[in-house]
C-alpha cells in the first residue's frame, strides 16, 4: 500500500486507509497532497494573511485546503498572531511540539506512565515523535527524558537497566513509521483508570 507524505488532514491516515468517521474517505490523494502543498508554498515565501493565503492559493480554496491549514495548524507547524501565518522554522517547530498539547497523548507525556501500560505508552512517545518530524536522536533524548521527569522510570516494571536501554530496545518502533494513536489511547485509559 503506497504510503504519502502528507496526512489526511481530519483522520491523520498516510495511506487510503482512513477512520470509519474521516470527512475526506475517498479524496484522491494527489489532491490532498496539493492542498498541502499550496498552502505551504505559498508560507514558505514569508509571512501572509489568512485572507491573502486563500486567494493565491493555486486554483480554488476549498475546505480540503482549510482543513489542511488547520491540520498544520494543530500540528505546530503553522503559527497565527494577529491574523498573520507564518510557517515555523524548524528549531521554533521542535520546541513546540516537545510537549504534546492533545489527547491521549497530553495525558501520557503529562501523567507518565504506569505499569501495566508501558510498553503503550513508551511506543507511542517513540511513535508520536517521529510521527511529528523529530530525528532519531532527538526522539531518543525526548522519551529518555519524559520517562525520567513524569516519574515512570522510578514507577518500575521494566526489564532494561536503563530509560536509555529501554528507548533504543524500541527503536524498531521510530524506523518503522508506525501509527501512536491505538497504543496512546490504550495507554490512557490505562492512566486514567490509575488516577
Amino acid at each position: 500500500m503506497p504510503q504519502f507524505d502528507y496526512p489526511c488532514p481530519d483522520c491523520r491516515a498516510t495511506n487510503s486507509l482512513h477512520d470509519v468517521d474521516c470527512r475526506f474517505e475517498g479524496t484522491p490523494w494527489p489532491a490532498v497532497e496539493k492542498a498541502y502543498v499550496d498552502v505551504v508554498a505559498r508560507l514558505t515565501a514569508g509571512p501572509v494573511s489568512a485572507d491573502d493565503l486563500e486567494s493565491n492559493v493555486h486554483g480554488d480554496w476549498d475546505n480540503l485546503h482549510r482543513a489542511a491549514l488547520q491540520r498544520l495548524e494543530r500540528d505546530g507547524r503553522v503559527s497565527e498572531a494577529n491574523g498573520v501565518l507564518r510557517l515555523l522554522t524548524a528549531e521554533e517547530f521542535r520546541e513546540e511540539v516537545s510537549e504534546p498539547t492533545a489527547e491521549p497523548m497530553k495525558t501520557i507525556y503529562r501523567r507518565g506512565s504506569v505499569p501495566g501500560c508501558h510498553d503503550n505508552a513508551v511506543f507511542a512517545m517513540i511513535a508520536w515523535y517521529e510521527m511529528v518530524g523529530l530525528s532519531w536522536s532527538e526522539t531518543r533524548e525526548k522519551v529518555v527524558s519524559w520517562l525520567e521527569e513524569s516519574g515512570t522510570w522510578s514507577r518500575g516494571g521494566f526489564e532494561e537497566a536503563t530509560p536509555a536501554q529501554l528507548v533504543d530496545s524500541k527503536r524498531h518502533v521510530y524506523e518503522a513509521g508506525y501509527g501512536w494513536k491505538e497504543k496512546a489511547q490504550s495507554a490512557k485509559r490505562v492512566i486514567d483508570r490509575h488516577h
